[in-house]
């Protein structure tokens, strides 16, 4: 299913592989620096999901937002057409692993992006450190893909469970929240989200006033809620992914939450999430984001040029896929090369500005940092316009949002 071979964005609705040529046209002869390169192509490939769950963080938002990168970068490098290829994981590494190797060893792909999935992502990366291929992913959460499995030619970008939670602490405490209980799916992923919120609230001067820990997919979380009301925390941290959080959020307005006096703060919610589940039950709540679609002029003209072919606002993921690809794109513009080595620190030597990242730069461990936003969830009265759903309170400063280079297990750093 995965090597079936497309030629249009409407024939995305299917789940196979995707190909695209954003560019074509006569290709001039190869100059002497790109001679390493088999086919005449600068080749990108979108390592995403269609349809397993996720797919509205990633799938065909993602090569919507590919395909704009490469049509506002000109469409060609160098006199090089750029191509998209693309293939659905099903969130499966061994799938993923598949697809990598060959794409980078058979097909001449010079970079991959997307990768949603931690365990999908720290496969694929294993893969680009042996090729001394670029990889970058915005929606692969685990701290070890710049941490201890950290490569020099792999990147990540928009979000990581340290910011999504320590950073989200930090800010929620410099607010007032400065008493804490947590919501807690037992699973790896949750456990982390916990462990970095807890130390930074712990740090920040705050009290952590107890967890419940619940399996994941868990339909009635009503025990749990009652646990964390009975607490009096002030804020009750869902270190949770969907569906979980969805089931909190709504089983949490329905207990009376909000009126009870106590702050819901989800550490992992896109704007497609609020908008599933509605202003109703999610008013009120903190979150971080990386990028909201209407928080300045260039994000709402992108936002809306992405609406106008999705016919739904773009995620920070959306957002930053773009901006992943548009700064590869201009290392391989500057180095003249897709030689992973080369691009990837040139990657690291560039600034990242364009509409997701106004002061961002590639970190020595790979990890890309920058201004992220604590936002509140507006309530129905509040919302002036279709996807008017956040009030953004202030901007979380890198030193806050990310983990400290110094505290990096990345052997790059050391």
């Amino acid at each position: 299913m995965v090597g079936t071979v497309r030629t249009t964005l409407s024939n995305m609705r299917s789940m196979t592989t995707l190909f695209i040529l954003i560019c074509c046209g006569t290709v001039s002869a190869p100059a002497a620096s790109w001679s390493e390169i088999a086919s005449p192509t600068v080749k990108i490939g979108i390592l995403t999901v269609f349809e397993a769950f996720g797919a509205d963080y990633a799938g065909k938002g993602s090569l919507v937002a590919a395909q704009m990168a490469v049509d506002d970068f000109g469409g060609k490098i160098n006199g090089k057409p750029v191509e998209i290829v693309s293939a659905d994981t099903l969130q499966k590494a061994d799938l993923a692993s598949t697809i990598a190797r060959k794409w980078y060893d058979q097909d001449h792909v010079d970079a991959i992006f997307d990768v949603p999935n931690s365990a999908v992502a720290l496969a694929v990366l294993e893969i680009a450190r042996e090729r001394n291929k670029v990889m970058v992913t915005g929606q692969a959460g685990s701290t070890r893909i710049s941490g201890k499995n950290c490569a020099p030619t792999v990147m990540q970008w928009v979000f990581d469970t340290y910011n999504l939670s320590a950073g989200t602490a930090r800010a929620v405490l410099k607010r007032g929240g400065d008493s804490w209980f947590f919501l807690e799916t037992d699973y790896t992923f949750g456990h982390d989200l916990a462990a970095a919120a807890s130390a930074a609230v712990q740090q920040g001067g705050g009290k952590v006033l107890g967890k419940a820990l619940h399996p994941i997919n868990t339909p009635d979380l009503s025990s749990f809620i009652l646990q964390a009301q009975g607490s009096k925390a002030k804020i009750i941290g869902l270190a949770e992914g969907p569906p979980d959080n969805f089931t909190a959020i709504k089983q949490g307005r329905e207990f009376g939450v909000a009126q009870g006096g106590q702050t819901m703060v989800p550490f992992l919610a896109a704007i497609s999430d609020i908008h599933a589940v509605g202003l109703a039950a999610a008013q009120g709540l903190f979150l971080t984001t990386g990028w909201y679609w209407d928080m300045d002029e260039p994000s709402r003209a992108w936002a809306n040029r992405y609406f106008s072919q999705m016919h739904t606002m773009p995620t920070e993921f959306h957002a930053g896929l773009y901006s992943a690809i548009t700064h590869y794109l201009k290392a391989v513009k500057a180095t003249d090369t897709t030689e992973g080595t080369a691009v990837a620190a040139k990657m690291h030597e560039l600034p990242v500005e364009d509409m997701f990242a106004k002061t961002g730069h590639v970190r020595p461990d790979g990890r890309m940092a920058y201004h992220m936003l604590l936002v509140q969830v507006k309530s129905p009265e509040q919302s002036k316009y279709p996807w008017d759903y956040y009030t953004v309170l202030n901007a979380i400063p890198i030193e806050d949002a990310f983990l400290p280079l110094k505290d990096s297990e990345c052997p790059l750093v050391k």
